[in-house]
């Protein structure tokens, strides 16, 4: 896990958030976390670029907003990244 991972899915987020994809009230497709650096770290626990682990990417396709909205949240905090104030 490097840094600039950290700072592609943070702005990822931001621009999830702006777009309205976080609101409670948005029931549409929410964005995937994915910046295309797809690779596990070396424990296998999560992906270096979106810090989604198996299991979340795996759910993804079949989730539904607020299912993604909680995969988000769980991978932004797994980067240790501050949740957008939609998610908070």
């Amino acid at each position: 896990m490097t840094g600039f991972d950290n700072l592609l899915l943070e702005a990822r987020a931001l621009d999830v958030a702006d777009i309205g994809h976080f609101d409670a009230a948005y029931d549409g497709v929410v964005d995937s976390p994915c910046v295309n650096v797809c690779r596990m770290t070396a424990d296998r626990s999560h992906c270096e670029g979106c810090f989604r682990t198996i299991d979340e990417i795996r759910r993804w396709s079949k989730a539904d907003a607020a299912d993604r909205r909680t995969i988000w949240i769980a991978a932004l905090r797994r980067a240790e990244i501050e949740l957008p104030k939609a998610l908070a």
